[in-house]
C-alpha cells in the first residue's frame, strides 16, 4: 500500500464540521430513545420533560444552534492509519485548529481554562483539545469526535477493584456512582463503562463508551446481559427525567473492555447527559 498524503487542511476543516454537528443535531439513536420513553414513562412530569427534550432538539437542528448552552470539551478518539502522512502542517495542530474554528464559527460556549488549579484563565477558543491517538494499518484516519459537558463529567469516578471482588462488586461500584451522582448528571443519562487495563485504560474506555451508539450492545452475550441488568436497576432509581421523579433516569449503559492485570479489575463510569455529543468520520 502506497503513502497517502492528506492535507492539514483538510483535517482541520473535518474536526470543525464534526464539533459544530455533534452540538447542533442530536443523534437518532438518543431521538429513537427519547421517543420510545415517552412512551414507557410513567410519571406524567417525566413524560413533559422528555417531551420537551424532543422539542429542544427540533429546535436546535433547525435553527442550527447548540442543543445545551454546555457545548462541552473537545474529545477525540483517532485512529490513525500508518501509510498516512499529513502535509502543510501537523496533524495535532489541524486538530486544535478545527476545534477552534467549529468553537468560534458555530458560536460554541468556550469553557476551557489554561491552569485546572490556579490561574483558570480562560484560552479563549476551547483548546486544548483531548485526544487519544491509535495507530492502526491502512491510508485513512477515523475520527470519532465528542463534546463532553461537566454538568456529568463532574459525577464520574474509578475505582481499582481487586479482582476478589467479583462481578458483583463491578455492578456495586457502577451503581452506587450513578446513585450518587443524584439527578446532577440531567437525566436521562447514558452511563459509559470501562473495566480493565490500567487506571487510566479504564477511564478511556468508559469515555469511548459514551461516545457509542445506545441501539448497540457489547460484543460479549455476557457483558451485553449486563449493560441491560445495569440499566434496568438504574431506572429503578426513580430519579427521572431532570431529576424530577420517573422510571427513565438512563437511556443507555455502555461497556467496553479490556485485558487487565492479575492482580486487579480497574473500573470506571463515565457519565453522559442526554445530548451525547458525537460524530464521526473517515478522511
Amino acid at each position: 500500500m502506497e503513502i497517502r498524503r492528506i492535507k492539514a487542511s483538510v483535517v482541520a476543516e473535518t474536526v470543525k464540521r464534526l464539533f459544530i454537528d455533534c452540538n447542533y443535531f442530536i443523534g437518532d439513536d438518543i431521538t429513537s430513545a427519547l421517543k420510545n420513553a415517552v412512551e414507557t414513562e410513567r410519571s406524567p412530569l417525566g413524560k413533559n420533560v422528555l417531551s420537551q427534550l424532543i422539542e429542544n432538539n427540533k429546535i436546535a437542528a433547525s435553527e442550527q444552534i447548540p442543543i445545551c448552552q454546555d457545548t462541552g470539551m473537545a474529545v477525540l478518539f483517532i485512529e490513525y492509519g500508518d501509510k498516512v502522512v499529513i502535509e502543510d502542517g501537523s496533524f495535532e495542530q489541524a486538530v486544535e485548529q478545527g476545534v477552534r474554528s467549529a468553537y468560534d464559527e458555530g458560536y460554541l460556549r468556550k469553557s476551557v481554562v489554561s491552569d485546572p488549579v490556579f490561574d483558570r484563565k480562560n484560552t479563549g477558543d476551547n483548546t486544548p483539545a483531548v485526544i487519544h491517538t491509535k495507530i492502526v494499518s491502512g491510508d485513512k484516519i477515523k475520527i470519532l469526535a465528542g463534546g463532553k459537558g461537566f454538568g456529568s463529567e463532574n459525577m464520574s469516578a474509578v475505582a481499582m477493584l481487586t479482582p476478589s471482588k467479583g462481578v458483583e462488586g463491578v455492578k456495586s461500584f457502577i451503581l452506587d456512582t450513578v446513585r450518587k451522582a443524584g439527578p446532577n448528571p440531567c437525566p436521562p443519562i447514558v452511563v459509559g463503562v470501562g473495566i480493565g487495563g490500567t487506571f487510566e485504560k479504564a477511564a478511556q474506555l468508559a469515555k469511548k463508551a459514551t461516545l457509542r451508539d445506545i441501539n448497540t450492545k457489547n460484543d460479549d452475550a455476557r457483558y451485553a446481559a449486563m449493560e441491560d441488568e445495569l440499566l434496568e436497576a438504574i431506572n429503578k432509581m426513580g430519579f427521572g427525567p431532570a431529576g424530577l421523579g420517573g422510571t427513565t433516569t438512563a437511556l443507555g449503559v455502555n461497556i467496553e473492555t479490556y485485558p487487565t492485570h492479575i492482580a486487579g479489575m480497574p473500573v470506571a463510569v463515565n457519565i453522559c447527559c442526554h445530548a451525547a455529543r458525537h460524530k464521526s468520520a473517515v478522511i
